[in-house]
């Protein structure tokens, strides 16, 4: 993954792996580990203490976080009746994006690794989205 230096502070996000969330080999659908980070992403912010998205964009115009770009190594696989503790860090603050880091390990084992680029994106003007500068009230809660 990214060389980039952990911001420091990190948030665990619990998922119980279930039955349906496996394929007929009992291995973890791979799509359900990007659907979990997602929710780990934003239970980071949550834990952080930013408000919800819908407030932020009265306020500070950010709609949310939408992913630019991901990286992941599958490590090991996991099935049903695991259960997986997302830990999730900033890895880099950048001018209009950031990397977020999840290490998704089962007890000691590390399971899967992903280094995602987000952006805080609002509406623009005629549709669609556009980056934002990086709120400094919300990297300094985040920090």
């Amino acid at each position: 993954m990214s060389e980039a230096k952990d911001s420091g502070r990190s948030v665990a996000y619990t998922v119980k792996v279930e039955f349906g969330d496996c394929d007929p080999a009992r291995i973890v659908w791979f799509p359900n580990f990007f659907r979990w980070i997602d929710a780990a992403s934003r239970h980071f912010f949550v834990e952080c203490g930013v408000p919800p998205w819908h407030e932020t964009e009265k306020t500070l115009g950010v709609m949310g976080t939408p992913l630019v770009d991901t990286h992941a190594k599958f490590v090991k696989t996991a099935s049903y009746g695991d259960t997986l503790q997302i830990h999730t860090s900033i890895a880099e603050w950048r001018g209009k994006s950031f990397v977020q880091r999840y290490r998704v390990v089962r007890g000691e084992d590390l399971i899967m690794e992903c280094d995602e680029v987000r952006i805080f994106a609002a509406h623009r003007e005629g549709g669609g989205i556009r980056a934002l500068e990086i709120p400094p009230s919300i990297k300094a809660l985040c920090a």
